[in-house]
């Protein structure tokens, strides 16, 4: 990020064995305190965790500052004070306004990556980074939840091909699930 235009960055750490244990909260907890003690007004998050397919930091983060929230934007134009947000449905587009501050969660469409530079990658090198640890925020990183089992699904029976109609609605009679 800093080789790509960014002045400064935080760098939150977190051991191994901790990390396992990281839920959204914890993380919605961490990028919370930061916006307050930065004075953020926008925050531009992923739509969902690429580990644990989530999708809850964003929320919670906008609920634990009480900010407004747009999700899986995939455009964004700013006026006076507020955010135009563009997102994709299932209908179509659907556009709204939110206020400043808030919490973005992005879309891949948002934008087009771009990649770093040598010469900003060196640059990057010089810019500052603080090193902080989540208690250094006040965040504690206990688990609440714990995992009990992980099963894969039951295998599912082969399904059958049918010339026609006659032939399912004789199979669905057959099994009971139409009255004979």
């Amino acid at each position: 990020a800093m080789a790509m235009g960014a002045d400064r960055s935080i760098h939150v750490e977190v051991d191994a064995k901790t990390y396992e244990s990281m839920q959204p909260i914890h993380v919605a907890k961490i990028i919370a305190k930061i916006a307050q003690d930065t004075k953020a007004d926008l925050i531009l998050l992923g739509k969902q965790a690429i580990d644990d397919d989530c999708n809850q930091t964003g929320q919670m983060t906008a609920s634990l500052l009480d900010w407004p929230q747009a999700n899986y934007a995939s455009e964004i134009s700013k006026t006076d004070g507020e955010l135009k947000v563009v997102k994709e449905i299932d209908g179509g587009l659907e556009t709204i306004t939110v206020k400043l501050p808030a919490v973005v969660t992005a879309d891949l469409r948002l934008n087009e990556p771009r990649y770093a530079t040598l010469p900003n990658i060196m640059k990057a090198k010089k810019k500052p980074m603080e090193k902080k640890k989540p208690a250094d925020y006040g965040v504690e990183i206990t688990s609440t939840q714990k995992v009990i089992s992980v099963e894969d699904p039951p295998v599912r029976q082969a399904g059958q091909k049918l010339e026609n109609v006659e032939q399912l609605v004789g199979k669905l009679k057959e099994s009971g699930l139409l009255p004979s």
